[in-house]
Order: structure tokens, then sequence, then C-alpha cells
């Protein structure tokens, strides 16, 4: 299968949507011989900070000398960035190989009378079967949705992290924190240690699903703890506690909620570190600091600055008003600004807005779940200006703004997809 092929394929998948459950990724994998067996695993949900806690982890695990894979979801332009060893994309060779093996397997399923997997089903099924035939030290796994009824939750792993909880998908999820909570402790295994940011009550649903499952449970403030010591868009620097040890620890993803998720990372690597000595102190400060995570308060221009952000729920909005606040508190605010239409768009908008920002809105992208401009402007009860395209929409902010105005592209993970892909981002 040629690469162009492969792409096509796990394209078309897309049109058997979201469908929760286990049975159609235990029948795919069961026919590829169980790779999610044969490697060593890490599994990270949360409602926001998967991304990063993922790549924080698969960077110290990395600089401590092993061979590590990460699967993240959603790609920006490439179905590839899912799929990362030692954080280099799989290769078009290696993406259309995987791909046709897995295709096979699922062709077998489905004449032995299996439902249709989905689009993200296949692609954790490759990932894992990828994974395995690289014979890597350790798989850090990202929730796609939820955990309990996740395809990624076929997995045993070494530790479970799960960052914070706050409503998401409540169509899917469940209507309360506590719901969307017991769907998240769903990754929680038997003995397996658990580290997490949750707290109110999802920390008490999480702690019960623990105490069940016999599982230790390390807690962000009570188990582990920071101390920031300096935070600008260049770097933050923190103490960072656990026990006994203390480390000063810095990193170059902005944001104070970067400081809560960089230290659910050390916590887990500090877990996975009684087991594997080579996992030293100095490879996860290393490891922390060369994390880089696209999208989020992704800086790509200076003077003025040009800042990236895929928030798209009120909780990522939160913490993106927040660091703005912060780094720039007296700039000008140009927004470029696109959602779904199934987001809670007002709820985001009285969040992240101020009465004098500007704002341009657009397609965050191509299909029928994108908000239309002119809609979108409506709703958020502001100042905004609907424009057809992503493009005009930049260059005006970006003409309109002096050297110590900010403009920020933001939204949706999708907007910001489309942008890198329009190289918008050069």
């Amino acid at each position: 299968m040629e690469y162009s092929a492969a792409v096509t394929y796990v394209e078309s998948l897309g049109k058997f949507g979201i469908h929760l459950g286990m049975e159609r990724i235990q029948g795919l994998t069961a026919l590829l011989d169980h790779p999610e067996r044969k490697i060593r695993t890490i599994h990270v949900t949360g409602t926001n900070g998967k991304g990063s806690v993922t790549t924080f982890l698969a960077n110290m695990l990395q600089q401590a000398g092993k061979k590590v894979g990460s699967y993240t979801s959603p790609h920006f332009v490439r179905y590839n960035e899912r799929i990362c060893l030692n954080g280099e994309e799989i290769s078009n060779e290696d993406f259309a190989a995987v791909t046709e093996r897995t295709k096979a397997a699922l062709d077998r399923f489905l004449a032995e009378g299996g439902e249709q997997p989905t689009q993200f089903e296949f692609i954790t099924a490759m990932a894992f079967l990828y994974f395995a035939e690289k014979q890597v030290d350790y798989a850090v796994i990202e929730v796609g949705m939820g955990g309990l009824w996740d395809s990624t939750n076929i997995i045993t792993p070494e530790v479970s992290v799960i960052t914070n909880v706050t409503l998401e998908h409540t169509d899917r999820l469940g209507k309360t924190i506590e719901a969307i909570a017991a769907q998240k402790a769903g990754i929680i295994k038997p003995g397996v240690p658990v580290v997490t940011e949750a707290e109110g009550k999802a920390l008490e649903v999480i702690r019960g699903t623990a105490e069940a499952s016999h599982a230790p449970l390390y807690v962000y403030g009570d188990d582990f703890s920071t101390e920031e010591l300096t935070s600008s868009m260049d770097a933050q620097t923190f103490l960072y506690r656990m026990g006994e040890k203390e480390m000063e620890v810095t990193i170059h993803l902005p944001g104070e909620h970067q400081i809560l998720n960089g230290a659910a990372a050390l916590a887990a690597a500090e877990i996975l570190r009684e087991k594997d000595g080579s996992i030293d102190e100095a490879a996860m400060l290393r490891g922390m600091d060369a994390a880089r995570w696209p999208g989020r308060l992704e800086r790509i221009h200076r003077n003025p600055d040009i800042i990236l952000d895929g928030a798209h729920n009120p909780s990522g909005v939160t913490v993106l008003r927040k660091a703005l606040d912060e780094y720039y508190p007296g700039a000008r605010r140009i927004y470029v600004f696109g959602m779904m239409a199934d987001k809670d768009v007002s709820q985001v908008s009285e969040i992240l807005f101020r009465p004098e920002d500007t704002i341009y809105t657009v397609l965050a992208h191509e299909g029928d779940r994108s908000e239309k401009p002119e809609k979108l402007a409506r709703r958020l009860h502001k100042n905004a200006v609907p424009m057809d395209e992503l493009a005009a929409a930049y260059r005006r902010a970006v003409q309109e703004a002096g050297p110590e105005d900010v403009v920020i592209v933001c939204g949706s993970l999708y907007l910001i997809g489309t942008f890198k892909e329009l190289g918008l981002d050069r």
C-alpha cells in the first residue's frame, strides 16, 4: 500500500463517527496478536493537559536512554503526528505498512461478523502494532475521549495519570462532574499507581475508584506539590516536591497550568523510577527542559507576539485568559477566533474576551460541525467581525497590531490545524 492510499483509507473511516466501547478494539487487536500486551505503557487522561503530560513523560524517558513511543490526538496537519517514536513522527513508509497490516486484520474481523471499528479505534490499533514492532521500552498513550470506554483502555499500564476533570463531551460522558470523573477513573487498573491533579468532587470519585482497585493514589497538593519561581512566555522555573525530594525544574511551556501538568508528569516518572533505576533525576530535568507542545500558548512571532492556542472548552480558555492576563496585562488583544458549533460558545466568550478586544470570527474547519463566522459573531455578543477566510482574517489582525500588541489565533484545535496546513505559522 502506498502512503497516499493509506491516508485515503484512514480518512474514509471517519464516516463511521464516534462510538465508545471496547468490543471492536478488542477484536481487532486480538487478530493482530495483541500488540498492546507486548509493550510497557503509561496511560494519560483528563479534560485538559493530556498532551502536555504525554510530551513531558516521553521526553523524560527518552532522555533516560529509552526507546519511547507516544500516541496523541488529534493531529494538526498529518495523521503521522499522532504516532511518534522518540519524538519523530512515524514515517510515510511505516504508516503505509502498518495501515496495510491493520486493514488486513480489520477485513478479517468484519468477515467473521465483527462490527465496523471507528477511525480512532483503527489508528489506536495501528499505534499499538507499530510500537510493538519497534520494540519500544515504553509507550505513552493519551486517551481519546473519557477513559472507561475509550479504545486505548485495553492496556494495563505501569502508571496512570488523570490530569484535571471538568465538564466536557457531556453528550457522551455524562452531565455532571461526578459522571465524567467516573469515565476518567475508568483507566485505573488493579494495583496500578495513579497520579492526578483533580480536586473536589472529581477527586472523590477518583479516590473511591482507586481504593476499590487497590491502586496507590498520588494527589497534587497532598503527595506532591510545586512552588513557582519564575514565569514568562519563554520559560518557567518551579520547585517540585514529592516526599523528601525537591528539584528545581525548568520548562518551556508557558502558563501556570503547565506547572501542574509538569508536576503530574514528574510524579509519574518518579513512580516509574522505583522500578527502573535508569530513569535518573538528571534525565528527568533534561526531559522537562526539552519538552515542546504545539498549539498550546505557542508563540510563533514576536513584536507583535502571535500566539496559537487550541483551547476549546471553558476550562481551556480559563487558563488561556489567565496566561494572557499574566504575560500581556496591558497589551491590546486581537483575536482570530473559530469554534465548533457543538461547543459552549457563550461561556467561552464570557471567560476569554474583554469588551475592548478586537475579534475576527472565522470558520474553524471545513465541515458541518464548524460554526459559521456570521453566526459565531452573533453568539459572542461582542464587537466581533465575521471573515470569509482564515488567511484574510489573520493578515488583517497582523496588519492592525502594533509591536506591543498580541494576536491570538484560538478557539479550536481544528482551527490551529487549518492554520498550520495553510502555512500561516511560517
